[in-house]
């Protein structure tokens, strides 16, 4: 569904997020717009009962470093899930495309190959404005709907708990 016909922000139900230790990958690159999707997914992860002290944050320059810093945290530490927060705005070129399309499949690689929740919270708009719709403006914040999503993910894993066999994965 487009976020014009949706508040990225809304939510229903979401399980507690109690315990559960995630770390959030944010893009400096359009910083204006990067500082508020972390400030709505990192209140929304308090908000729903992850402790501040199991919620850690690592920048990166731009989007299409997002994946090999969240390869790096599964790799260091203990995490449940990694958001990865970034915006990339159309310019005169298609550089955007091949941003869009590089971070998008590192994410989703990482996140099959891990079996963990590697969340994509990434803008991918055309220009400042509807960046900032969707950075907490009348669309809601797409910081907030990866939290939920990381928190929703992690809790659906925890309840399916460990497979009793393998198709193929380890």
């Amino acid at each position: 569904m487009s976020s014009a016909k949706k508040n990225l922000s809304e939510y229903d139900d979401c399980p507690s997020g109690e315990g559960f230790n995630i770390h959030i990958v944010v893009s400096d690159w359009n910083t204006e717009v990067t500082s508020k999707l972390l400030s709505g997914a990192k209140e929304t992860l308090i908000a729903v009962g992850v402790t501040e002290s199991d919620i850690e944050i690592i920048r990166v320059p731009g989007a299409f470093e997002l994946p090999v810093a969240a390869k790096s945290l599964l790799k260091s530490v203990s995490s449940d899930s990694v958001i990865c927060l970034g915006c990339v705005i159309k310019g005169d070129t298609s550089h955007d495309e091949y941003i869009n399309n590089a971070v998008a499949t590192g994410i989703t690689q990482l996140s099959i190959m891990s079996g963990k929740p590697i969340i994509y919270g990434v803008l991918t708009v055309n220009d400042q404005q509807q960046a900032e719709d969707r950075a907490g403006g009348k669309h809601g914040n797409k910081g907030v709907e990866a939290a939920i999503t990381a928190v929703k993910m992690v809790h659906m894993q925890k309840q399916l708990g460990k497979p009793k066999s393998t198709i193929g994965f380890s």
